[in-house]
């Protein structure tokens, strides 16, 4: 049985794949500000968290995505104290 050499493309694919992890944690706490809080806020913290481990070049964007996770899940929290509801509305 003969052995292969390792992929050199594998380390590659794998920055790629949390690259993009950590643009997906962005854009889904952004979205959860306005829809969804309860889902996309902890989707956000989780892919931002494992974007940073899996080293990614866009650590500001995980970051600012694991930020944005976490005031989804507080605002998510402020809602059901203040209105008993997960909606929010402006104006009376």
């Amino acid at each position: 049985m003969a052995l292969t050499a390792p992929s050199r493309t594998a380390p590659l694919r794998a920055r790629g794949d949390a690259d993009g992890m950590a643009v997906a944690s962005f854009v889904l706490g952004l979205i959860g500000l306005l829809l969804f809080n309860a889902v996309f806020g902890p989707c956000a913290i989780v892919l931002g968290t494992l974007a940073l481990t899996r080293e990614t070049r866009r650590r500001g964007r995980a970051l600012l995505g694991i930020t944005l996770g976490i005031a989804d899940v507080v605002l998510l929290i402020v809602l059901l104290t203040l209105n008993h509801s997960v909606f929010w509305q402006f104006g009376g």
